[in-house]
């Protein structure tokens, strides 16, 4: 049964949803001043070795994305069903986890860079770029990953105002060092990637502030044998590992593109990279409505409120799409404006513009896929979205095999948009047993 959602419940899901739709795009901003500052140095390697790199760190930072999610599901439970103690084992669990994942990624970071430049087939030059981004950069693995943790906590709670003050920081202050260490120090690519270290690490001292303060306000205790407990921490494992599946298999979807991008020569995966700006903002922003449904909707469930559930959906699926549209109108009219503001190399801007009618089309295509995740994750049904994924991305990679060839650049932006579909479409398919955990 559908309910049509009250007034409130839209007032409730703008107050969640706006300061981490501000958080989040902070960080396609972030990338744009990234590429901004790059792209008007005047060798257009510089740009192409950012994105590679950056791609790099999508599979290692992002393919962690369920010390996040998954964090913000088990908290949203438990905070829904009034179990304090149990939200300060989540925290401490997912930060336990979230150190030894660091320990090893810094441990086999030598080999990690090495294989990853084997597999993507560009120059020599920009993979001696992307090279020395990786190993500055990478030194921010721990900050990283414990931030994760973090904003994880405040969506789960739904606080989503100390998520903002705590990205905003980090983004505002790595924007500032980007201006430091390339202009000022001229730095380039190493600029880039350090002032991205530095400030995932300032970030954790303002997030675990604002986390300890919380915590003081929920009241309860710490709980040294419930932390450690084998069933809890095979079920934060279980959950986090079908997570951790599905977003390897969505950044691999992403890198795909860039690196069958690459073949085509420097300039267009410069153009590629400037391009996918517009995706991360428009991500970003859609990611704030599935943020709040995900607090929203796993609270409902902890309560076992089925009509709250069904309510908090409606609403916030309703704004997701109304901001869908509202990209696709921005992008159809500022597009050549943005590309202009994102680089000055003129074959760079008008290999990004024959892009412009994809990126156009695209939140109103993907809005559905962010949607469904934000309730997926809230409701903890993480073996669906690896399953959903893995379809999903079978269906992405059979396109983009015949469209590329048949159509160069233009069939990889109807893949993606295709691979958008699937997504949206397989959770939507099994949406119903999201229903069911209430009457259970």
């Amino acid at each position: 049964m559908i309910i049509k959602p009250r007034i409130s419940s839209f007032r409730e899901v703008l107050l969640l949803a706006w300061p981490v739709i501000l958080s989040n795009l902070s960080v396609p901003l972030l990338g744009a001043v990234d590429t901004a500052v790059i792209g008007h140095l005047p060798n257009p390697a510089f740009l192409g070795a950012v994105a590679i790199g950056a791609m790099i760190f999508s599979f290692l930072y992002w393919g962690f994305g369920f010390l996040r999610m998954g964090t913000t599901g088990f908290i949203s439970q438990a905070s829904g069903a009034g179990d304090v103690d149990e939200v300060r084992s989540v925290v401490a669990r997912a930060l336990i986890l979230g150190c030894i994942a660091a320990t090893a990624i810094l441990l086999f970071h030598s080999p990690i860079i090495l294989i990853a430049t084997q597999l993507i087939e560009t120059t020599d030059t920009i993979k001696a770029g992307a090279t020395e981004y990786f190993n500055y950069r990478i030194w921010g693995a721990p900050a990283a990953l414990a931030n994760y943790c973090l904003l994880g906590i405040f969506i789960g709670l739904g606080n989503t105002r100390a998520a903002l003050i705590t990205q905003v920081f980090m983004n505002a202050m790595n924007i500032i060092l980007d201006l430091v260490f390339v202009l000022g120090l001229d730095m380039d690519v190493a600029g880039v990637a350090l002032a991205t270290a530095i400030s995932e690490y300032l970030a954790v001292a303002v997030g675990g502030f604002l986390v300890w303060r919380e915590l003081t306000k929920l009241g309860g205790k710490w709980c040294k044998d419930e932390i450690l407990s084998l069933s809890k921490m095979r079920q934060l494992l279980s959950v986090n590992r079908d997570i951790f599946i599905r977003t390897v298999v969505l950044i691999f979807a992403f890198a795909y593109f860039t690196a069958s991008a690459a073949k085509q020569g420097e300039e267009t995966l410069a153009a590629v990279a400037v391009a996918m700006n517009f995706m991360h903002f428009m991500s970003f922003g859609l990611d704030g409505f599935a943020h709040a449904a995900e607090s929203m909707v796993g609270k409902a469930i902890g309560a076992r409120q089925a009509d709250r559930l069904n309510e908090v959906v409606s609403a916030s699926t309703v704004l997701a799409v109304a901001v869908s549209v509202l990209y696709a109108a921005i992008y159809w009219l500022f597009g050549e404006s943005i590309v202009n503001t994102l680089t000055s190399i003129e074959p760079v801007r008008e290999i990004a513009y024959s892009y412009l009618p994809w990126l156009t089309v695209m939140p109103l295509f993907a809005v559905w896929s962010f949607q469904f995740d934000g309730i997926f994750v809230g409701a903890m049904r993480a073996k669906e979205m690896r399953n959903g994924m893995l379809i999903s991305f079978g269906i992405y990679f059979i396109c983009i095999q015949f469209l590329q060839e048949k159509w160069g650049a233009d069939g990889l932006w109807i893949s993606m948009i295709i691979f958008m579909i699937a997504r949206g479409v397989t959770l939507a398919a099994v949406y119903p047993r999201v229903k069911k955990l209430v009457l259970t």
